[in-house]
């Protein structure tokens, strides 16, 4: 099990990365994307997710990741338990998705190239 500590540590050290606070709710964005996010009550991390894997992963663990709420189907999102989750899971899932929203050259600059 991780801790919302423990993603904000990781988190918040990535280039372009930033925390916000928007109806008390943990943000992260990068410029104005927000990229990971967690639920009112921080048992839940949203994170940026290809639509088009998005069922896979969820298929593959529906104990660990769940639809993000209709309205979010339309973006490149997907929900994880973080009771579920392992550190070593958790940190792939932040980093994936913090290269997901920054330019290569950022990603590549930071040494997280594709894989």
């Amino acid at each position: 099990m991780v801790t919302v500590a423990q993603v904000r540590q990781i988190a918040s050290q990535l280039p372009r990365s930033y925390e916000v606070t928007v109806r008390g709710r943990i943000k992260f964005r990068v410029g104005q994307i927000v990229w990971l996010a967690f639920s009112r009550d921080e048992t839940v991390m949203g994170f940026a997710f290809p639509k088009e894997e998005r069922e896979w992963l969820i298929g593959g663990s529906p104990d660990k990741f769940m639809h993000p709420s209709r309205a979010d189907m339309r973006y490149h999102w997907v929900h994880a338990r973080l009771a579920a989750l392992d550190e070593q899971e958790m940190r792939e899932l932040v980093l994936d998705a913090w290269r997901f929203v920054v330019p290569k050259r950022v990603a590549d600059a930071y040494g997280i190239a594709d894989r």
